[in-house]
């Protein structure tokens, strides 16, 4: 199978900035839902839409507590985290109705780790997601603002009860 090479300039900007003292995932939970665009809370994590998505849908998952390491997890943070991954891949694919994820956790700088925060990512994908944009223009299209991906994802949350 020939490699694939997935090409985000605007990725690496982000993490090779300057980086700020303050990390997103400590602050977020103190703002608004809508503002720091919180789509779940629950006990010990909380989910979140990501600023600059890699696709429609690119939710994270981080605990309220700073925590750098996997291991360092606790039991109940680990197993709040996977619940919600659980249910975010169940309201995804009921709002969104993508043909995969990409889920993980980018740990340390050396693997694109933006912030020293333990978080997961899930990308929703789609045959053919990728286009020339990237390549040609550094441009990403995204096919609905933030705030509607918000809603959509709230709503579902409400409707998975």
């Amino acid at each position: 199978m020939a490699e694939r090479i997935l090409w985000a300039p605007w990725r690496g900007e982000f993490v090779s900035g300057a980086k700020k003292e303050e990390c997103i995932f400590c602050l977020k939970p103190s703002e608004g839902d809508a503002e720091a665009l919180i789509f779940e809370r629950r006990e010990k994590v909380f989910g979140m839409l990501n600023r600059f998505p890699y696709n429609s849908g690119h939710i994270m998952i981080a605990p309220y507590r700073h925590v750098t390491s996997i291991e360092d997890l606790r039991k109940e943070e680990t197993e709040d985290l996977f619940g919600l991954l659980k249910d975010s891949i169940a309201v995804l694919k009921m709002e969104m109705h993508p043909e995969g994820f990409n889920i993980g956790f980018n740990i340390g700088k050396a693997a694109g780790a933006g912030f020293e925060h333990v978080h997961m990512h899930i990308v929703p994908r789609w045959t053919g997601d990728t286009n020339f944009m990237p390549v040609l223009a550094s441009t990403k299209v995204m096919p609905e603002h933030l705030s509607q991906t918000l809603e959509r994802i709230k709503a579902g949350f409400r409707r998975l009860g």
